[in-house]
């Protein structure tokens, strides 16, 4: 039996999602057709804020690659533009780049066409540099144009916009936004966020115009500083921004962030009824023709279009049930909440936040601490938040919000959080233990704390990415992600990562990370079984979880004495190669500092070409991946590099990443690739509680991003400053600064003994950032800055510990390596 056509027009979030719940219920039912505009697969527009700002790469974002339609025998022609829709033959045709019309008939027809940027209607919008954030393509663009240019302005001090302006800002481009409201984000926030927010983007060197009107964009009259590659007649570069009162701001790149609107314009050509969108039915069906549904943005539903992305997954869950035909859902509008994705700075906003009328106002205002709340309250129900500087209770507060439930019995608790509401173990952010199984962790996708859970336990999920692929939860905005992560630490055993003192290593024991590190040092004990029976485990021969930790423990407090147990280590530590998601390994050798040698390279490229290796990557930490290793070639690999391990897969130090420094640059000031093979050769074998990486660069300038990174070395005039304890994953921490330094040998000591501090003090996966969180930068300054002939014992502990460390790729006994675990697979 011919199944019936599905077409999708959009190939963006709300559209594939629909297709996604879709083939989740019935696989089976239609034959799919789907055409996009852009030449990409289905990717996740909300980060193209962390691809701007060089926090996460295009691929990084991608949702779902070209293999996942093949798998489910989609058709997907990218780069199309659907022009036009025969509503009675029921066919749509559409252009590819090459000026080809392709056709497809269809039975059921999904338009999600998404929105289009506005652009002001004013003179100059037509100049080279001008842009919109809005996809792939815009973001690309400026990206390119911060590498070649200085002065940016960003006309719209909304959510998209200052975004757009903190990623600019972070390509080294000088940034002003300009503003017609009188403060920041005037729709999410009220006015004293809004100015506790400016100041805080101001402090990071943000510039602002508010209250600005721009009358026209100001072009090179000459045609001088046109964007290379731009032949003649092409328009030339934007110079100024002019404002209505005359004055003119320099500019080379202006980005429009003023708003979206609907983009309907293939609906209107259909003649479907339109008005502030494609006019749906609760059951997302157009009111004009009921074999067509508009989803996500270009959809009006009750005369409300949705710009984010909960309300838009909400509407597609509903169009797949009625696809599929499982009864008829209804989709009867949503709550929304509002997050800035810029990083190191938490704010919420939900409901009717301003307040007024009959409503009544809860206010808490710490500008010193930046603190702001404000409660709006109406009829004993909470009916608006807005929050700056501490959102923990964000999600809590929303809950109570789209519940409608009194809060009349907890009015004068409500103000400080759910952890007033009693004994739940709610401390801080540190929450995951305290969260019913019904409440909601992803509010983008309705994921709750149950279903995530359950997926860990039944699927055998150990990384974010594995519960992102099977829940969705933390895969669309991604504020969740924290909460997500200390989720999965939590199913698995405990919260290692920035956890409560007394809470359980894991539950095996009742003991925590730092009664187990004490219990080893003061009894000296030096094996796991012994650590066992001593602290009396619950569970004789311990667990995935709390293996690894003890094992840690053991060799990192006598690393003389204690023998390492490979057994207790990851699967990647015991093969000494990363695994991936096809079963195949990544390989990175060691490359001092970034800086490498042709008979290196010529040894890369012989190995990739004798074992078959499909992918060699440039990593972002100066190196380069051989991915697809097959695992029985793992060991042949490794002797034919003659490289050392890169310690890619090991929780030890990664990388020194390096600018060229003086050697090379006209700007640096110190030698920074010198230093950075010192300390990576001082301490490359150095296993940690958490991975390190470290960066030196050879003046303020900073190439080398030594502000988020575990160490940070920058050479100025007079030596060196040191940085401690910077983060740049998911949640970017910059780096304190620590001391100044006058010569490379004491930066291998202070980094030496902070290094082997962390060592002896962190507990097992807590990055460094989490530890000197978790115990004080002044505690740290006090055992190394503060007391030298410490700080010498330490640098020579940790040297003590590494004379002897063996290099796994090529001392294979001494690393106590079972090779055979590689030679059964090519028996």
């Amino acid at each position: 039996m011919k199944k019936p056509q599905l077409v999708l027009v959009g190939n963006g979030m709300a559209g594939v999602r629909t297709l996604e719940e879709l083939l989740r219920i019935a696989p089976d039912r239609y034959d799919i057709t789907v055409f996009g505009a852009e030449p990409h697969p289905n990717y996740n527009r909300i980060l193209l804020s962390p691809v701007l700002a060089g926090e996460q790469s295009m691929d990084e974002i991608i949702l779902n690659d070209w293999s996942w339609y093949a798998e489910h025998h989609i058709t997907l022609h990218s780069g199309c533009t659907v022009t036009d829709a025969d509503r009675a033959r029921r066919v749509v045709s559409a252009t590819d780049a090459a000026g080809k019309v392709i056709s497809a008939k269809y039975d059921r027809l999904i338009i999600a066409t998404g929105s289009t940027p506005f652009m002001l209607p004013i003179p100059g919008t037509d100049l080279q540099g001008v842009l919109t954030y809005r996809d792939m393509a815009d973001t690309r663009a400026m990206i390119a144009a911060a590498a070649s240019y200085r002065h940016a302005v960003v006309i719209g001090g909304g959510l998209l916009g200052l975004e757009a302006a903190n990623g600019l800002m972070k390509r080294g481009m000088q940034v002003t936004v300009v503003h017609v409201a009188d403060w920041l984000m005037e729709r999410q926030l009220d006015a004293v966020a809004g100015k506790m927010l400016q100041q805080s983007l101001q402090e990071r060197g943000m510039q602002f115009l508010l209250g600005a009107q721009t009358q026209a964009l100001i072009g090179h009259a000459d045609g001088n500083g046109q964007g290379q590659g731009h032949g003649q007649g092409a328009a030339p570069r934007v110079r100024a921004v002019r404002f209505k009162d005359g004055s003119e701001l320099p500019a080379d790149l202006v980005v429009m962030a003023v708003g979206i609107r609907p983009n309907t314009a293939l609906a209107e050509r259909m003649r479907l009824h339109v008005q502030r969108g494609i006019v749906v039915s609760d059951t997302l069906q157009t009111t004009t023709d009921a074999r067509i549904y508009a989803v996500g943005e270009c959809a009006a539903h009750r005369g409300v279009a949705y710009g984010l992305v909960a309300p838009l997954f909400e509407q597609g869950k509903v169009l797949a049930n009625h696809l599929a035909e499982f009864g008829i859902g209804r989709y009867q509008g949503s709550q929304t909440s509002t997050k800035l994705k810029v990083t190191g700075i938490d704010l919420f906003s939900a409901g009717n936040f301003h307040g007024g009328g009959h409503s009544e106002e809860i206010v808490l205002s710490d500008p010193g601490a930046g603190v702001y709340k404000k409660l709006v309250i109406q009829d004993d129900k909470l009916v608006g938040a807005c929050l700056y500087g501490d959102t923990v209770d964000g999600n809590w507060y929303f809950k109570l919000l789209r519940d409608g439930r009194s809060v009349d019995d907890i009015r004068d608790k409500l103000m400080f959080g759910e952890s007033q509401l009693g004994d739940t173990g709610h401390q801080g952010q540190h929450k995951a233990a305290a969260l019913q199984d019904s409440d909601e962790v992803c509010g983008c996708n309705g994921v709750t704390k149950g279903r995530i859970c359950k997926a860990i336990r039944e699927q055998g999920l150990f990384t974010l990415e594995d519960v992102r692929k099977h829940t969705k939860a933390s895969a669309s905005c991604g504020s969740c992600t924290g909460l997500v992560e200390q989720i999965l630490m939590f199913a698995a055993g405990g919260d290692y990562s920035a956890t409560p003192k007394t809470r359980a290593l894991c539950g095996c024991t009742g003991h925590g990370h730092q009664a187990v590190r004490d219990a080893i040092r003061t009894l000296k004990l030096l094996s796991i079984q012994a650590v066992f029976e001593h602290l009396q485990w619950r569970t004789p021969n311990g667990c995935a979880s709390c293996r690894p930790a003890v094992n840690y423990y053991l060799v990192s407090t006598w690393p003389k004495d204690a023998r390492d147990d490979p057994q207790s280590r990851a699967i990647n530590e015991r093969s000494h190669a990363n695994i991936q998601k096809d079963g195949s390994y990544s390989v990175i050798p060691r490359i001092w500092g970034g800086e490498t040698t042709a008979d290196e390279l010529r040894r890369i490229a012989d190995v990739a070409d004798k074992y078959r290796i499909p992918t060699i990557k440039l990593t972002g930490g100066q190196r380069i991946d051989l991915l697809g290793v097959k695992k029985e070639d793992l060991v042949g690999v490794w002797k034919d590099l003659a490289m050392p391990s890169g310690h890619a897969y090991a929780k030890a130090l990664r990388t020194v990443k390096t600018c060229v420094g003086s050697e090379w640059c006209r700007m640096g000031v110190q030698d920074s690739t010198r230093l950075g093979k010192e300390l990576e050769r001082a301490m490359w074998r150095m296993y940690a509680p958490h991975k390190l990486k470290f960066a030196v660069s050879g003046c303020p300038r900073n190439c080398a991003e030594a502000g988020i990174k575990d160490v940070g070395i920058i050479g100025v005039d007079s030596g060196w400053e040191m940085y401690i304890a910077g983060n740049g994953g998911i949640k970017t921490e910059v780096a304190h600064f620590f001391t100044k330094l006058k010569t490379a040998q004491e930066v291998l000591e202070y980094t030496g003994a902070f290094c082997e501090l962390y060592r002896q003090e962190g507990w097992y996966q807590e990055r460094s950032v989490h530890y000197v969180g978790r115990v004080g930068l002044e505690h740290v300054k006090k055992r190394i800055l503060q007391d030298p002939a410490g700080r010498k014992a330490l640098w020579e502990q940790l040297q003590c510990a590494l004379a002897d460390e063996p290099d796994p790729w090529v001392e294979f006994d001494k690393a106590a390596l079972d090779t055979r675990q590689f030679a059964a697979l090519s028996a």
